[in-house]
């Protein structure tokens, strides 16, 4: 059942777009993350949702009801910032507490709600301790407390963790997932950070100047970018012009096989780096870097013919830079994008 609907939402400031005429579903007790680089409007779509930026044209509707004109308090959404926004004179126990007393609840029925929050989250007791004594990760969760104590139909996230170190962002990226699992709750958020969107989300939005470059699963988004900006912007450089014909794409690096049943005609091709080989035979190319990345080593090569090309290899045996090598291509990790795809078409309805 869609919890959340968006009806051709537009936002315009003067003769700018910010939001340009979005339709996006999100079911009840569905994760979908929005992503997209500074001003592709994720924020701004989640200040619409939430009341506080009003539309130019569209709708946005709520268990199927026209949101226009109703104030952000009787939403029941629930909305976290990036930089938590805690009551600095209130100890964490009141900044719990504050939406639930916003609503008129009781002192016991607040005192009861706040403990069960402050144990889901991790923070068991903590009631009367001050919000500057709170490390970062504290005060997320306080935060996530605080916007989860009314209990709001829909949870709204914007850029939940982006001020938190790589380590505390990924432990609590994996407790996100597995607390509103448990919970149910409905959540839009809004990210930069691809990691963290692909680890949280059931599904993933791509947005670019304002509209929708693609929506799908993580694993759809992932595995078949929609558009060479989508492809970019998920960090796989190895892009080009080609011509399919016959199971093969002519490209600057020449011929690269395709998978079975590939339109053919004038299009783009990814290449992930997995799928560029080193091998005895092939196109010859010079390392010009190497980085160890853990679990493989991530090349740079220069070939003959073409633009640079991103590889990766194993740890044993990995090229030395300066060192001269030969690639050739696995289909299996070859992607064929529409022609001149720049990603910013206006998407359909998704959900």
């Amino acid at each position: 059942m869609t919890l959340l609907q968006l009806d051709g939402v537009s936002v315009r400031f003067g003769e700018r777009a910010v939001v340009d005429c979005v339709d996006l579903a999100v079911a009840e007790h569905e994760t979908v993350c929005v992503l997209g680089p500074s001003g592709s409007g994720k924020s701004t779509l989640l200040r619409v949702v939430a009341g506080l930026q009003r539309v130019s044209a569209g709708r946005v509707l709520l268990d199927g009801a026209d949101q226009a004109g109703v104030p952000v308090h009787r939403r029941g959404v629930g909305l976290m910032f990036q930089d938590h926004q805690l009551f600095p004179h209130r100890d964490v126990g009141g900044n719990v507490a504050f939406g639930l007393r916003m609503r008129g609840s009781g002192r016991d029925a607040c005192t009861g709600r706040v403990a069960e929050l402050l144990q889901l989250v991790g923070l068991p007791g903590a009631q009367g301790r001050a919000v500057a004594s709170l490390s970062g990760g504290e005060q997320q969760r306080v935060a996530l407390a605080r916007a989860l104590a009314p209990s709001p139909r829909l949870l709204m996230l914007d850029e939940p963790l982006g001020q938190l170190d790589r380590g505390l962002r990924e432990r609590l990226v994996v407790e996100l997932q597995g607390l509103f699992s448990r919970l149910g709750t409905t959540v839009l958020a809004v990210t930069h950070d691809q990691g963290e969107a692909f680890a949280l989300a059931d599904r993933v939005v791509v947005m670019r100047d304002g509209r929708i470059a693609q929506a799908g699963t993580p694993l759809e988004v992932w595995q078949r970018p929609a558009s060479e900006f989508v492809a970019r912007f998920l960090g796989f450089e190895n892009v080009a012009a080609a011509t399919v014909s016959a199971g093969v794409a002519a490209t600057p690096w020449g011929k690269v096989p395709v998978p079975d049943g590939t339109p053919e005609g004038e299009r783009q091709v990814l290449i992930r780096p997995a799928g560029v080989l080193l091998t005895d035979d092939g196109l010859r190319c010079a390392v010009e870097s190497r980085t160890f990345r853990g679990t493989h080593v991530a090349l740079l090569l220069r070939p003959e013919a073409g633009p640079a090309l991103e590889a990766e290899c194993g740890l044993a045996g990995a090229p030395a830079v300066g060192d001269r090598v030969t690639v050739t291509f696995a289909p299996d990790e070859v992607v064929v994008l529409p022609a001149g795809g720049g990603g910013g078409e206006r998407a359909g309805r998704h959900g």
